[in-house]
Protein backbone atom coordinates (compact mmCIF):
# COMPACT_ATOMS: atom_id res chain seq x y z
CA UNK A 1 0.00 0.00 0.00
CA UNK A 2 1.52 3.34 -1.00
CA UNK A 3 1.41 6.58 1.37
CA UNK A 4 1.97 10.07 0.85
CA UNK A 5 5.41 10.84 1.69
CA UNK A 6 5.90 12.72 5.35
CA UNK A 7 7.62 16.15 5.27
CA UNK A 8 10.95 16.17 6.09
CA UNK A 9 11.81 18.55 9.39
CA UNK A 10 15.16 19.51 10.83
CA UNK A 11 14.53 18.38 13.92
CA UNK A 12 14.62 15.16 12.66
CA UNK A 13 17.88 15.57 11.48
CA UNK A 14 18.96 16.54 14.84
CA UNK A 15 17.27 13.66 16.34
CA UNK A 16 19.15 10.98 14.16
CA UNK A 17 22.13 12.13 14.98
CA UNK A 18 22.39 11.58 18.51
CA UNK A 19 25.74 10.08 18.44
CA UNK A 20 24.79 6.63 20.11
CA UNK A 21 27.26 4.25 21.18
CA UNK A 22 26.87 1.22 18.95
CA UNK A 23 24.36 -0.61 19.20
CA UNK A 24 22.17 -24.94 18.10
CA UNK A 25 18.97 -23.04 18.31
CA UNK A 26 16.50 -22.82 19.86
CA UNK A 27 16.88 -23.08 23.84
CA UNK A 28 13.75 -23.39 26.14
CA UNK A 29 12.57 -20.40 26.77
CA UNK A 30 12.65 -19.49 30.61
CA UNK A 31 9.48 -19.00 32.48
CA UNK A 32 7.68 -16.32 30.85
CA UNK A 33 9.09 -12.61 32.24
CA UNK A 34 6.07 -9.95 32.42
CA UNK A 35 5.45 -8.26 29.72
CA UNK A 36 3.99 -4.21 30.29
CA UNK A 37 2.82 -2.37 27.31
CA UNK A 38 5.36 0.43 26.70
CA UNK A 39 2.50 2.33 24.51
CA UNK A 40 0.09 2.16 21.71
CA UNK A 41 0.48 3.06 18.09
CA UNK A 42 -2.33 4.52 16.64
CA UNK A 43 -1.26 6.26 13.57
CA UNK A 44 -2.42 5.01 10.18
CA UNK A 45 0.66 5.56 8.98
CA UNK A 46 2.75 3.11 10.82
CA UNK A 47 -0.05 0.21 10.12
CA UNK A 48 2.66 -1.47 8.76
CA UNK A 49 5.28 -1.49 11.31
CA UNK A 50 8.60 -3.33 10.33
CA UNK A 51 11.28 -2.00 12.14
CA UNK A 52 11.92 -0.40 15.42
CA UNK A 53 15.01 1.24 17.47
CA UNK A 54 14.80 2.64 21.07
CA UNK A 55 16.81 5.46 21.41
CA UNK A 56 16.02 6.67 24.48
CA UNK A 57 13.14 8.78 25.21
CA UNK A 58 12.22 8.33 21.28
CA UNK A 59 11.80 5.34 18.90
CA UNK A 60 12.90 5.47 15.63
CA UNK A 61 10.17 3.44 13.35
CA UNK A 62 10.19 2.34 9.44
CA UNK A 63 7.16 0.11 7.57
CA UNK A 64 6.53 -1.75 4.34
CA UNK A 65 6.72 0.03 1.32
CA UNK A 66 5.59 3.11 0.28
CA UNK A 67 7.24 5.64 -2.79
CA UNK A 68 9.67 7.33 -0.25
CA UNK A 69 12.12 6.13 2.51
CA UNK A 70 11.02 7.55 5.40
CA UNK A 71 12.00 7.59 9.19
CA UNK A 72 9.06 7.93 12.06
CA UNK A 73 10.15 9.62 15.24
CA UNK A 74 7.79 8.38 18.10
CA UNK A 75 7.43 9.81 21.26
CA UNK A 76 6.93 8.08 24.95
CA UNK A 77 3.30 7.89 23.78
CA UNK A 78 3.91 6.01 20.65
CA UNK A 79 2.61 9.44 19.01
CA UNK A 80 5.17 10.47 15.77
CA UNK A 81 6.22 13.39 16.69
CA UNK A 82 8.59 14.14 13.25
CA UNK A 83 9.58 12.22 10.77
CA UNK A 84 13.34 12.28 7.69
CA UNK A 85 13.08 11.33 4.66
CA UNK A 86 15.00 10.10 1.91
CA UNK A 87 14.42 11.02 -1.79
CA UNK A 88 14.35 7.83 -2.81
CA UNK A 89 11.57 5.01 -3.35
CA UNK A 90 12.13 1.56 -1.57
CA UNK A 91 11.10 -1.58 -2.42
CA UNK A 92 10.09 -3.63 0.64
CA UNK A 93 12.31 -1.77 3.68
CA UNK A 94 11.66 -4.55 6.50
CA UNK A 95 14.48 -3.19 9.35
CA UNK A 96 16.66 -0.41 10.70
CA UNK A 97 19.41 -0.04 12.88
CA UNK A 98 21.76 2.60 13.99
CA UNK A 99 25.34 2.93 13.77
CA UNK A 100 28.14 3.79 15.88
CA UNK A 101 28.46 7.60 14.17
CA UNK A 102 24.31 8.08 14.51
CA UNK A 103 23.66 6.56 11.04
CA UNK A 104 20.54 5.26 10.60
CA UNK A 105 20.75 2.29 8.39
CA UNK A 106 17.68 0.91 6.41
CA UNK A 107 17.84 -2.32 5.08
CA UNK A 108 15.50 -2.45 1.88
CA UNK A 109 15.54 -6.24 1.91
CA UNK A 110 12.08 -7.65 1.73
CA UNK A 111 11.89 -10.00 -1.40
CA UNK A 112 8.85 -12.44 -0.49
CA UNK A 113 9.02 -13.60 -4.28
CA UNK A 114 12.95 -14.28 -4.33
CA UNK A 115 12.65 -12.33 -7.62
CA UNK A 116 14.98 -9.12 -6.78
CA UNK A 117 18.66 -8.83 -8.35
CA UNK A 118 19.79 -6.68 -5.63
CA UNK A 119 18.74 -5.68 -2.35
CA UNK A 120 19.89 -2.34 -0.50
CA UNK A 121 20.67 -0.82 2.72
CA UNK A 122 19.63 3.17 2.88
CA UNK A 123 22.07 5.45 4.87
CA UNK A 124 20.56 8.75 6.57
CA UNK A 125 23.54 10.66 7.97
CA UNK A 126 23.09 12.94 11.01
CA UNK A 127 24.43 15.87 8.57
CA UNK A 128 21.37 15.24 6.61
CA UNK A 129 23.00 13.23 3.66
CA UNK A 130 21.70 10.21 2.11
CA UNK A 131 23.26 7.05 0.47
CA UNK A 132 22.43 4.09 -1.34
CA UNK A 133 24.78 0.97 -1.33
CA UNK A 134 23.06 -2.22 -3.34
CA UNK A 135 23.82 -5.73 -2.68
CA UNK A 136 23.96 -9.26 -3.87
CA UNK A 137 23.72 -12.63 -2.61
CA UNK A 138 26.04 -15.33 -3.83
CA UNK A 139 23.65 -17.63 -3.89
CA UNK A 140 20.14 -16.11 -5.69
CA UNK A 141 17.68 -14.22 -4.29
CA UNK A 142 16.69 -14.51 -0.62
CA UNK A 143 13.67 -12.75 1.71
CA UNK A 144 15.37 -11.07 4.90
CA UNK A 145 13.77 -9.24 7.26
CA UNK A 146 16.62 -8.76 10.06
CA UNK A 147 19.68 -6.49 10.13
CA UNK A 148 22.38 -6.78 12.50
CA UNK A 149 24.26 -3.71 12.85
CA UNK A 150 27.45 -4.66 14.77
CA UNK A 151 29.36 -2.21 17.06
CA UNK A 152 31.95 -1.54 14.56
CA UNK A 153 29.37 -0.26 11.88
CA UNK A 154 29.19 -3.92 9.89
CA UNK A 155 26.04 -4.68 8.43
CA UNK A 156 24.51 -8.36 8.44
CA UNK A 157 21.17 -9.67 6.56
CA UNK A 158 19.54 -12.62 8.09
CA UNK A 159 17.55 -14.74 5.83
CA UNK A 160 13.50 -15.86 6.76
CA UNK A 161 13.46 -18.92 5.78
CA UNK A 162 10.24 -21.30 5.80
CA UNK A 163 11.84 -24.23 7.07
CA UNK A 164 13.96 -22.55 9.92
CA UNK A 165 17.66 -22.39 8.51
CA UNK A 166 18.42 -18.65 8.03
CA UNK A 167 21.40 -17.92 6.84
CA UNK A 168 24.04 -14.64 7.69
CA UNK A 169 25.49 -12.78 4.93
CA UNK A 170 27.23 -9.37 5.51
CA UNK A 171 29.39 -7.21 2.63
CA UNK A 172 32.66 -8.84 1.05
CA UNK A 173 33.91 -5.87 0.78
CA UNK A 174 33.34 -1.84 1.46
CA UNK A 175 29.82 -0.24 0.47
CA UNK A 176 29.88 1.37 -2.59
CA UNK A 177 27.64 4.46 -2.90
CA UNK A 178 25.28 3.90 -6.00
CA UNK A 179 27.26 1.12 -6.39
CA UNK A 180 26.89 -3.00 -6.50
CA UNK A 181 28.84 -5.04 -3.57
CA UNK A 182 28.29 -8.80 -3.36
CA UNK A 183 26.92 -10.40 -0.14
CA UNK A 184 29.55 -12.98 1.31
CA UNK A 185 27.18 -16.18 3.38
CA UNK A 186 28.80 -16.18 7.02
CA UNK A 187 26.99 -18.85 8.86
CA UNK A 188 23.61 -20.32 9.49
CA UNK A 189 21.31 -20.37 12.29
CA UNK A 190 18.71 -23.05 13.01
CA UNK A 191 15.46 -22.82 14.38
CA UNK A 192 12.68 -25.48 15.67
CA UNK A 193 9.06 -25.40 16.59
CA UNK A 194 8.55 -23.70 19.76
CA UNK A 195 4.93 -24.07 20.66
CA UNK A 196 4.67 -20.63 21.10
CA UNK A 197 1.45 -19.03 19.68
CA UNK A 198 0.84 -16.43 17.64
CA UNK A 199 1.51 -14.53 13.94
CA UNK A 200 -0.05 -15.13 10.67
CA UNK A 201 0.89 -18.67 9.36
CA UNK A 202 0.44 -20.89 12.09
CA UNK A 203 3.31 -23.34 13.77
CA UNK A 204 5.80 -21.99 10.67
CA UNK A 205 5.56 -18.60 11.92
CA UNK A 206 7.54 -20.36 14.73
CA UNK A 207 10.95 -20.65 12.19
CA UNK A 208 10.77 -17.07 10.19
CA UNK A 209 12.85 -14.44 11.04
CA UNK A 210 10.91 -11.15 11.44
CA UNK A 211 13.37 -8.24 13.19
CA UNK A 212 16.72 -8.12 14.42
CA UNK A 213 18.49 -5.88 17.02
CA UNK A 214 21.93 -4.89 18.51
CA UNK A 215 21.83 -3.64 22.67
CA UNK A 216 23.24 -0.45 22.44
CA UNK A 217 26.22 -1.23 24.68
CA UNK A 218 27.04 -3.76 21.67
CA UNK A 219 26.70 -6.56 24.21
CA UNK A 220 24.34 -8.77 22.80
CA UNK A 221 22.39 -9.20 19.87
CA UNK A 222 18.87 -10.36 18.96
CA UNK A 223 16.52 -12.04 16.41
CA UNK A 224 12.70 -12.14 16.31
CA UNK A 225 10.19 -15.00 14.49
CA UNK A 226 6.65 -13.91 14.31
CA UNK A 227 6.01 -15.74 18.02
CA UNK A 228 9.68 -15.74 19.90
CA UNK A 229 12.66 -13.92 20.64
CA UNK A 230 15.80 -14.76 21.00
CA UNK A 231 19.24 -13.13 22.27
CA UNK A 232 22.92 -13.81 22.04
CA UNK A 233 26.09 -12.30 23.61
CA UNK A 234 28.17 -10.63 21.57
CA UNK A 235 31.57 -10.23 21.72
CA UNK A 236 33.26 -6.93 19.43
CA UNK A 237 31.78 -7.67 16.02
CA UNK A 238 31.59 -11.09 16.02
CA UNK A 239 27.86 -11.47 14.94
CA UNK A 240 28.62 -15.00 13.09
CA UNK A 241 30.12 -15.96 16.12
CA UNK A 242 27.89 -14.99 18.76
CA UNK A 243 24.99 -16.33 16.53
CA UNK A 244 26.90 -19.78 16.87
CA UNK A 245 26.34 -19.83 20.53
CA UNK A 246 23.36 -20.65 22.78
CA UNK A 247 20.94 -17.95 22.78
CA UNK A 248 18.58 -17.84 25.30
CA UNK A 249 14.79 -17.89 24.31
CA UNK A 250 12.12 -15.56 25.04
CA UNK A 251 8.01 -16.85 23.67
CA UNK A 252 6.19 -13.11 23.18
CA UNK A 253 2.89 -12.01 23.74
CA UNK A 254 0.50 -13.44 20.87
CA UNK A 255 0.38 -10.95 18.04
CA UNK A 256 -1.40 -11.01 14.63
CA UNK A 257 2.44 -10.20 12.56
CA UNK A 258 4.61 -9.11 15.02
CA UNK A 259 7.91 -7.94 13.03
CA UNK A 260 9.91 -5.46 14.90
CA UNK A 261 11.85 -5.58 17.79
CA UNK A 262 14.71 -3.71 19.37
CA UNK A 263 16.48 -3.02 22.80
CA UNK A 264 15.49 -0.67 25.48
CA UNK A 265 18.13 1.90 25.98
CA UNK A 266 19.62 0.36 28.88
CA UNK A 267 19.46 -2.88 27.87
CA UNK A 268 17.68 -4.42 30.23
CA UNK A 269 14.41 -5.81 27.80
CA UNK A 270 13.50 -6.04 24.26
CA UNK A 271 10.60 -3.56 22.84
CA UNK A 272 8.47 -5.62 20.08
CA UNK A 273 5.69 -4.45 18.08
CA UNK A 274 3.44 -5.43 15.05
CA UNK A 275 1.56 -4.65 12.40
CA UNK A 276 -2.02 -3.25 12.38
CA UNK A 277 -3.25 -0.08 14.76
CA UNK A 278 -4.17 0.10 16.94
CA UNK A 279 -0.70 -1.98 17.86
CA UNK A 280 1.12 -1.98 21.19
CA UNK A 281 4.61 -1.47 21.67
CA UNK A 282 5.17 -4.30 24.41
CA UNK A 283 8.44 -4.19 26.63
CA UNK A 284 9.73 -7.93 27.34
CA UNK A 285 12.45 -8.38 30.19
CA UNK A 286 15.37 -10.76 29.21
CA UNK A 287 15.52 -13.59 31.78
CA UNK A 288 19.54 -13.76 33.43
CA UNK A 289 18.81 -17.55 33.52
CA UNK A 290 21.27 -19.93 31.46
CA UNK A 291 18.80 -21.80 28.59
CA UNK A 292 18.30 -24.76 28.92
CA UNK A 293 18.27 -27.79 26.30
CA UNK A 294 16.35 -27.57 23.01
CA UNK A 295 12.44 -28.09 23.88
CA UNK A 296 11.92 -29.47 20.61
CA UNK A 297 15.06 -30.67 19.04
CA UNK A 298 15.41 -30.26 15.37
CA UNK A 299 15.58 -33.45 12.87
CA UNK A 300 18.67 -33.32 9.72
CA UNK A 301 16.04 -32.52 7.87
CA UNK A 302 13.85 -30.32 9.96
CA UNK A 303 10.61 -29.74 10.41
CA UNK A 304 8.70 -31.46 8.11
CA UNK A 305 5.46 -29.72 6.20
CA UNK A 306 2.95 -31.84 7.29
CA UNK A 307 4.03 -30.46 11.17
CA UNK A 308 4.13 -26.69 9.56
CA UNK A 309 0.88 -27.11 8.22
CA UNK A 310 -1.09 -29.08 11.35
CA UNK A 311 -1.91 -25.88 13.14
CA UNK A 312 -3.57 -27.67 15.80
CA UNK A 313 -5.75 -24.16 16.52
CA UNK A 314 -6.92 -21.37 15.29
CA UNK A 315 -5.26 -20.09 11.73
CA UNK A 316 -5.57 -19.54 7.94
CA UNK A 317 -6.80 -22.87 7.04
CA UNK A 318 -7.90 -21.73 3.70
CA UNK A 319 -4.45 -21.16 3.49
CA UNK A 320 -3.47 -23.87 4.85
CA UNK A 321 -5.39 -25.89 2.34
CA UNK A 322 -4.03 -24.17 -0.53
CA UNK A 323 -0.74 -24.87 0.25
CA UNK A 324 -1.16 -28.15 0.78
CA UNK A 325 -2.88 -28.80 -2.79
CA UNK A 326 -0.34 -26.60 -4.66
CA UNK A 327 3.22 -27.83 -3.02
CA UNK A 328 6.44 -26.61 -1.26
CA UNK A 329 7.02 -23.49 -3.99
CA UNK A 330 3.76 -22.63 -3.32
CA UNK A 331 4.52 -22.79 0.54
CA UNK A 332 7.71 -20.66 0.47
CA UNK A 333 5.97 -17.96 -1.21
CA UNK A 334 2.91 -17.77 0.57
CA UNK A 335 4.33 -18.64 4.25
CA UNK A 336 7.87 -16.92 3.48
CA UNK A 337 5.46 -13.44 2.58
CA UNK A 338 2.62 -12.26 4.35
CA UNK A 339 -1.00 -12.76 4.19
CA UNK A 340 -1.73 -9.46 2.50
CA UNK A 341 -1.77 -7.79 -0.35
CA UNK A 342 1.94 -6.61 -1.36
CA UNK A 343 2.93 -3.27 -3.58
CA UNK A 344 2.69 -4.11 -7.49
CA UNK A 345 5.86 -5.57 -8.70
CA UNK A 346 8.69 -3.09 -9.92
CA UNK A 347 11.83 -3.57 -11.54
CA UNK A 348 14.54 -5.65 -9.13
CA UNK A 349 16.97 -3.56 -7.00
CA UNK A 350 16.25 -0.78 -4.41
Amino acid sequence: MRRRPARRRAGAVLLLGLGLTALPVPAAAEEPPAASTRCTITDPRLAELSGLVDVGERLLAVVDGGEQVVVHVLDGACAVVDATTAPLDPYDPEDLGVGPDGTVWLADTGDNNATRATVALIALRPDGSTSLHRLAYPDGAHDAEALLLAPDGTPHLVTKEVLGASHVYRPAGPLVDGGTVALADVGTVSFTLTGTPGGPVGRAGQLLVTGGAVARDGSRIALRTYTDAYVWDLAGADVPGALAGEPVRIALPASPQGEAVTFTADGSALLVAGEGVPGDVTQVPIPAATPAAPAAPATATGPSLSTLLDDGGPGPSAITAALVAAGVATLLVVVGGRVRRRRAPRPPGA
